[in-house]
């Protein structure tokens, strides 16, 4: 039984959501502006983005690659042009990996996934962080993973696992840099959920949903808008004095450490 929607008040506030076109980032948008909050969506996608946000109060839409610098300067200062603030920032902009042997793997798909994923979240921390510290408030949520930023062991996924790990680290650095300013950084690590990435994946035979539905001690996946309420969380007030953390949302996954399957049916 999943448990209905949590309720934030964000009246004013102004949060940029990457990859905001699709999956949680999406849901974590919406759930933002029905707040009273300002979502800017953000995504490599800018059609998209934009039609997404036209179905939002108050929100906007804009294309962008998290991969490149000026754009990204570009974008942040639109945003303050607009909105005259930063409150949050949502770095959740992705693509998939290989699934390759090492061996097989090309090294250009390598650096476009840290890319995306690693350098990516760094350079729109560091822009929007530039007006978090001045006016001393803010909050930033990475995306890492429960599976390849907290328990790292994707065997043949090294880019996705090397990416999620190191937006942990990330995220540790910048919040004890920054906690002096008020600004908070802090990192959702999701399980398995049936966001549009995992479901093409299931498809392509590329992952088990079963498997990982036992393996998971809730005995099933996640629902994007179960890591949007944690998202939202980390920018609301009321987590003022959490920072630094990596909160895994997983169903217990990272929790399991015996052999087997996790899930029975209930006695």
């Amino acid at each position: 039984m999943i448990s209905g929607s949590v309720t934030f008040d964000f009246s004013g506030q102004v949060a940029i959501l990457t990859g905001g076109a699709s999956g949680m980032s999406l849901v974590a948008a919406r759930k933002f502006a029905e707040a009273g909050g300002h979502a800017v969506l953000v995504d490599i996608d800018g059609a998209r983005a934009e039609a997404q946000a036209a179905s939002l109060p108050g929100a906007l839409g804009l294309a962008l690659d998290v991969t490149d610098e000026a754009a990204i300067g570009a974008t942040v200062g639109l945003v303050m042009e607009r909105f005259g603030r930063i409150d949050g920032l949502v770095n959740a902009a992705g693509i998939p990996d290989t699934f390759l042997p090492t061996v097989e793997q090309d090294s250009n798909i390598w650096r476009r996934l840290i890319d995306i994923h690693l350098t990516g979240s760094y350079l729109m921390a560091r822009a929007a962080g530039r007006a978090m510290v001045a006016q001393r408030a803010g909050a930033v949520v990475n995306i890492s993973s429960a599976i390849a930023g907290v328990l790292g062991a994707l065997p043949r996924r090294n880019a996705y696992t090397a990416a999620k790990t190191g937006i942990t680290g990330l995220t540790r650095a910048l919040a004890c840099e920054w906690g002096r300013y008020n600004v908070r950084v802090n990192a959702v690590a999701p399980g398995y959920t049936l966001t549009p990435f995992i479901q093409q994946n299931i498809d392509r035979g590329n992952l088990d949903k079963g498997a990982m539905e036992r393996r998971t001690p809730m005995g099933r996946l996640g629902q994007p808008a179960e890591i949007a309420d944690v998202i939202l969380f980390l920018l609301s007030p009321a987590a003022s004095y959490l920072t630094g953390a990596t909160i895994a949302v997983d169903g217990g996954w990272t929790a399991y450490g015996a052999a087997g399957d996790a899930w029975a049916e209930p006695d």
